[in-house]
């Protein structure tokens, strides 16, 4: 086999170490109220990038054609845990959503390995039946009923956020595979009305929609992350306030070294900080679409580009979030944001990816 892709490597390698420090710098004021432990957020995510990074290199060893063999196998385990984590008593309830196995202070959440498989699948499938990839019924039917299987059981969690990055993520591959452009104007005029329905039958998430029209109708409910969040960007003008001088870690944004993680990045290093991140995330996007183009087969393309448009998609929707753009949604920053499931399962995924830069330059 060739070197992998080293650029692509050591980008997602520097993205990831910067995500540390900013986790640090973020959480060290609740972690010590909260853990009497300024370093506890610090040590366990240091711990995960340690397992990551090996993680990352071993599956960059295994061929890719071991995910199309076993598609339809690793498809199953991730309804199988999607089903489990919805029984009180199996799935724990953390930030409103019943979406995490508990293992002490620890959470897997089993829809990070969800939005994997069902790119898996969807690739092979795809490069299977290229003859149907025209045919409305015979091609997209049956991809579409899978992934609203799986997104119907993320809803019942319930995680609008994740189960609109699978939607995403399987709709990139739909287009990478050449489906008939009707499909996406229609299909996103339902899906249009499907997250209209979504938000209406669920009070909560129409407040979030109340509170991003209108933060200051209700500063100190569901407007308050959005304020805070938009408190902290602004004072960072072009190079920040320096880092460990973040004000709102001090228990005015909630949670900061999670979602909102990129706030206090603006604020500690400002505009320069904001390019940085958004131009790592623009670097492993250009790095994963030369390697995808250059797939010998079309499983590898698929795989490629749906991976990587995961990633992007969901750094995509955090961002927007956190600026003001969208409605909070609940998406982490992949590599960046605290988080174990999140973080080992998108350096999986740019395992994968590498794996096939060693197999198809």
């Amino acid at each position: 086999m060739k070197k992998m892709d080293l650029y692509l490597f050591f980008s997602t390698i520097l993205l990831s170490l910067f995500g540390i420090v900013m986790i640090y710098s973020s959480s060290s004021i609740w972690a010590e109220y909260k853990f009497s432990d300024s370093f506890h957020y610090l040590k366990y995510q240091s711990i995960f990038f340690i397992v990551g990074v090996f993680i990352m290199i071993f599956i960059s060893r295994i061929h890719y054609s071991f995910y199309y063999r076993f598609a339809n196998m690793f498809l199953f385990i991730s309804f199988v845990l999607l089903v489990l984590v919805l029984i009180p008593g199996i799935g724990s309830i953390r930030n409103g959503s019943r979406s995490w196995f508990g293992i002490g202070s620890l959470g897997i959440q089993p829809s990070e390995a969800c939005k994997i498989s069902l790119i898996i699948f969807v690739s092979k499938y795809l490069s299977l039946n290229e003859e149907y990839i025209h045919s409305f019924f015979k091609g997209v039917v049956p991809i579409l009923f899978i992934v609203f299987v799986f997104f119907f059981l993320i809803m019942l969690q319930p995680d609008l956020g994740t189960g609109l990055i699978i939607v995403l993520s399987i709709i990139s591959i739909l287009f990478i595979a050449g489906v008939s452009n009707k499909f996406f104007i229609s299909g996103g005029v339902i899906g249009l009305l499907g997250v209209i329905l979504l938000i209406v039958i669920a009070p909560y998430r129409m407040n979030r929609i109340t509170s991003f029209v209108d933060p200051w109708k209700d500063p100190l409910g569901t407007g308050f992350q959005m304020i805070q969040s938009l408190y902290a960007i602004g004072p960072g003008g072009l190079l920040g306030m320096g880092f460990l001088n973040s004000v709102q870690k001090h228990f005015y944004l909630p949670e900061p070294q999670t979602d909102f993680i990129f706030s206090i990045i603006c604020e500690e290093f400002g505009v320069i900080g904001a390019f940085l991140v958004v131009f790592l995330f623009a670097f492993i996007l250009y790095r994963g679409v030369m390697i995808s183009l250059k797939a010998n087969d079309n499983f590898a393309k698929y795989l490629s580009f749906g991976i990587l448009f995961q990633i992007v998609f969901q750094a995509i929707m955090n961002l927007m979030v956190v600026v003001g753009l969208i409605p909070v949604t609940g998406v982490t920053l992949p590599f960046l944001s605290y988080g174990g499931s999140s973080l080992l399962v998108s350096m999986a995924s740019i395992g994968i990816i590498l794996n096939i830069s060693r197999n198809n330059s």
